[in-house]
């Protein structure tokens, strides 16, 4: 079973969002099979078969989620940070401006979906190069 500890472990090896991909791969060998980080202050919780479960502590200050989405935005913030033109950081407090309260991925599916506050679904990804 995976533990916190070697999914930071997987996590630091991701400097921007073009390193995303092999995060996911890592993880998913570990066995996680979903995944929630939460906008407002980065913490996350990964989903295991068997109900196995684990979750970080929030990873930074608590960010303001804005109440009105902008899937404009939030595509544009979204694309230069998987070019690796932004950090972690950066994206999280421009996704928060876009309205994204969290991201959900779904290691079966390969996908991650953004939602807002209101749970309606902003964009759905298809994960690259798994």
């Amino acid at each position: 079973m995976f533990t916190i500890e070697s999914i930071q472990l997987a996590k630091s090896k991701t400097k921007t969002g073009a390193d995303f991909p092999n995060f996911v791969k890592e993880i998913k060998a570990m066995g996680v099979i979903r995944n929630d980080v939460y906008v407002m202050n980065g913490m996350a919780v990964y989903f295991g078969n068997d109900n196995h479960t684990v979750e970080s502590a929030p990873a930074y200050e608590n960010l303001l989620i804005e109440v009105q989405s902008s899937p404009e935005d939030f595509k544009a913030a979204l694309k230069i940070h998987q070019q690796g033109q932004t950090d972690y950081q950066t994206f999280c407090r421009e996704a928060a401006a876009a309205g994204v309260e969290k991201w959900v991925t779904d290691l079966t599916a390969m996908t991650v979906t953004y939602l807002d506050a209101s749970g309606h679904e902003l964009l759905v990804e298809q994960i690259p190069n798994c």
